[in-house]
């Protein structure tokens, strides 16, 4: 299983569209296409806390969606928007590589 995370996690880095580095505290905007919102991490005694909220791009189409998780060392999690017909999926993924946090996402 984590062999699998591993590689998932490296194919989303592979072909990234952006990949960067979070800081604590500090926002990163989320652009899924039809998905966008934003996404921080706090340093906690068990792990480095992300918090990633999305909503639909288009104004008061739906509530927004949080997602937290917390990562222990080499843990990654991600999450997508499936693609239209004629378009790929979107894909955001956020890796804990030590005392850090990266951020991947393909698509749009």
């Amino acid at each position: 299983m984590r062999f699998l995370t591993f590689t998932a996690l490296g194919l989303v880095l592979a072909t990234a569209a952006g990949a960067s580095e979070l800081n604590p505290r500090q926002s990163h905007s989320l652009d899924l296409g039809p998905v966008r919102g934003s996404a921080y991490y706090t340093v906690e005694k068990d792990g480095l806390r992300v918090v990633a909220t999305l909503a639909p791009a288009e104004a008061g189409a739906a509530t927004p969606l949080r997602v937290i998780t917390t990562l222990a060392s080499d843990q990654v999690v991600s999450f997508s928007v499936p693609g239209t017909q004629d378009g790929a999926a979107a894909s955001v993924a956020f890796a804990r590589r030590g005392n850090r946090v990266e951020v991947a996402s393909t698509g749009y």
